[in-house]
């Protein structure tokens, strides 16, 4: 759920644990720039997929714009990742992938997108271990 900035309405990144307040960087910096008494407030950015707060904190006049995430949507991403290399393996494995050549793929086939997909996995020599102790290999 995306939530808005309490003074401007745009995306909160931030929340000013002081104020209680979830701001976005413009409001941020109008407000904790506002003197050095508020520019001591401790801020903890927000994270960019749900919103929770991170453990990313700092204090002063304008902080520099960054992205965050939590932790959950970190291990969320990285567990979806994996999923999708091992989905891949498993597809090359049995001789189902549609191998494809790059000037003849259409950006809109769902075939396409998948075969470049392994195209550059196996350009890079990407591999993933995986929980279970297989790898795919190319």
């Amino acid at each position: 759920m995306e939530e808005s900035c309490a003074l401007c309405e745009k995306r909160a990144v931030m929340l000013c644990e002081s104020d209680q307040a979830k701001l976005c960087w413009e409001c941020d910096e109008k407000v904790h720039g506002a003197n050095f008494l508020v520019a001591k407030h401790s801020r903890v950015l927000l994270c960019r997929s749900c919103h929770s707060p991170t453990p990313w904190k700092a204090s002063g006049t304008k902080l520099t714009p960054t992205v965050s995430f939590c932790q959950p949507c970190v291990a969320n991403r990285h567990a979806r990742l994996h999923q999708l290399v091992n989905n891949v393996c498993q597809q090359h494995k049995e001789g189902e992938n549609e191998a494809l050549p790059v000037s003849s793929a259409s950006a809109t086939s769902p075939h396409s997108a998948a075969g470049l997909t392994f195209k550059r996995l196996r350009n890079n020599s990407f591999s993933m271990d995986s929980h279970d102790g297989k790898a795919c290999s190319s």
